[in-house]
């Protein structure tokens, strides 16, 4: 990023990311809590800072981020004896911490599984066949965008690599029919194109990156480990809902200009007969990716096991957890013969930025945890807004309310639930001290849901900002369609807190 493209507020960033660490730094020690918790809350803050102004890119950010971590713990007495400090050895490990977790694994390995997709055209294929048979209606063709997107949310475990999948299709099909590029019909779908693929993060586990960091945090501070079909039959519910409501609110408020597209069908058939039939490695990528969502669904169940929770049969059908098992799928992927793919093809398709600010950000959040900062800040925010004496259902109002406006000045929601996730945890551990009602697994599942909720601004997602480049709308269309998208999840959420969520315990 070059300095004389900065905006005002990028280059006030990093100076003022700096003060604020200065300032929590040398602030007098509060009673309770360690000196390296106290940096790392310092930390947390210069961090909150640098990813919402974005004056440094994400990837340089966890850099300096992991620099200043093995820094400030190097020189901080240690948590288990304060008479001592901790070596800068032990402060880089818990910098790397991240990087062993078995959400890093997942997140890496989807990657290179969205690699795979990309290079053999598999979800180029899916995409097309989905969208030859909903017909030439503009209408259809919009029913088409969201089952393209819903699909792909099974199999390519990256939201940009499945928007960035869809995007050129959309923009051939708009070429193709002659359409206005800037007209509502091509505005609608390539808005379309961003927010199913944030609906479907909540939908799915592996859909998404950030959902995988509260799937760490959760199996770290909670040690209770979510499987996919759980995650699955809780949040499946709300994106289907959300599917549709985004189906007629747009048709509402960005009516198509025409009601059918003359030589619709043929530009997509013409679009299929030039990938040709289905090649070899797309047959092999097909087969690993189908047996893959096999494992991901049956992650965690037993023989004779019937329903979330039963308790029918004590043998696992397959030992493996959804991260592990992805590993051994990319790694076939790039076996000889076997695989689709060699590692120099793959790697120049990686986002390796991701990867870095993945690591780091797990890392972030475990030293929060590990330096007795998050119970610290738990135990002070709890009191300070009357959350002891709160319901569980006014507790995630708020709560949830609180995330979709901070998320107005993050650009990634891997950023934001590194940040904040195991604050969430730790307050809501904190009230369930109090109220024995509490139940933080089900309310952490249901704000993490709310991570995901980047509908308002194209800087608020990556997919956000893919489908923005393709210049066929404004920001101020998709801020227009964003704010009553954003008020329906919300109410959609709470609505589901009072019955559905209520019904499975987890409010």
């Amino acid at each position: 990023m070059k300095q004389d493209t900065l905006t005002f507020v990028q280059k006030l960033g990093l100076p003022l990311a700096l003060a604020a660490l200065g300032i929590i730094v040398f602030l007098p020690q509060p009673e309770g809590l360690p000196v390296a918790g106290q940096r790392m809350l310092g930390l947390l803050v210069f961090s909150v800072i640098l990813w919402m102004t974005e004056s440094v890119s994400y990837p340089v950010s966890a850099g300096v981020i992991l620099a200043m971590m093995t820094l400030l713990l190097g020189f901080s007495p240690s948590i288990a004896d304060p008479a001592v400090n901790f070596t800068m050895p032990q402060a880089l490990g818990m910098g790397l911490r991240g990087f062993s977790n078995s959400a890093w694994a997942m997140v890496a390995a989807a990657l290179f599984l969205a690699a795979a997709m990309q290079m053999t055209g598999f979800d180029r294929r899916i995409a097309l066949r989905i969208m030859a048979l909903v017909g030439a209606k503009s209408n259809r063709i919009f029913i088409g965008v969201i089952g393209t997107g819903f699909v792909l949310s099974f199999f390519v475990p990256s939201t940009t690599a499945r928007v960035a999948c869809i995007v050129p299709i959309v923009m051939g099909i708009i070429q193709a029919f002659k359409v206005d590029k800037r007209g509502p019909f091509a505005s609608l779908l390539l808005i379309a194109c961003a927010q199913v693929d944030s609906i479907w993060n909540v939908g799915i586990k592996t859909a998404a990156a950030q959902n995988m960091v509260a799937v760490g945090f959760i199996r770290e501070q909670l040690g209770v480990e979510i499987s996919w079909i759980e995650w699955f039959a809780a949040a499946a519910p709300f994106a289907a809902i959300m599917s549709v409501a985004m189906y007629f609110l747009l048709l509402k408020m960005m009516p198509p200009e025409v009601d059918e597209i003359p030589g619709g069908e043929e530009a997509i058939k013409k679009e299929l007969q030039a990938l040709g039939p289905i090649k070899a490695g797309e047959l092999r990528l097909m087969i690993v990716a189908v047996a893959l969502l096999c494992f991901w669904v049956l992650e965690g169940r037993t023989w004779g096991m019937f329903g979330i929770g039963g308790t029918m049969g004590t043998t696992k059908i397959h030992p493996f957890d959804t991260a592990s098992i992805t590993v051994v799928a990319v790694s076939l992927l790039m076996i000889p013969r076997i695989g689709v793919m060699s590692w120099k093809e793959a790697q120049s398709k990686i986002n390796w930025g991701t990867i870095v600010l993945f690591g780091v950000g797990i890392s972030l959040g475990s030293a929060i945890i590990s330096t007795k900062a998050g119970p610290w800040l738990a135990r002070n925010i709890v009191p300070a807004f009357g959350l002891t004496a709160s319901t569980p259902f006014m507790i995630l109002a708020i709560m949830a309310l609180f995330l979709i406006i901070i998320h107005m000045g993050f650009a990634s929601a891997t950023a934001l639930a590194s940040a904040l996730i195991p604050i969430i945890i730790s307050v809501l551990s904190e009230v369930a001290k109090v109220q024995s009602g509490i139940n933080v697994l089900g309310l952490t599942m249901i704000l993490q849901y709310v991570v995901s909720f980047g509908f308002i601004l194209p800087a608020n997602a990556p997919q956000n900002m893919i489908a923005y480049g393709t210049d066929t709308f404004t920001v101020r269309q998709f801020i227009k369609t964003g704010i009553p998208l954003t008020l329906i999840a919300y109410g959609c959420i709470m609505l589901l807190a009072a019955t559905y969520w209520k019904w499975l315990g987890y409010v």
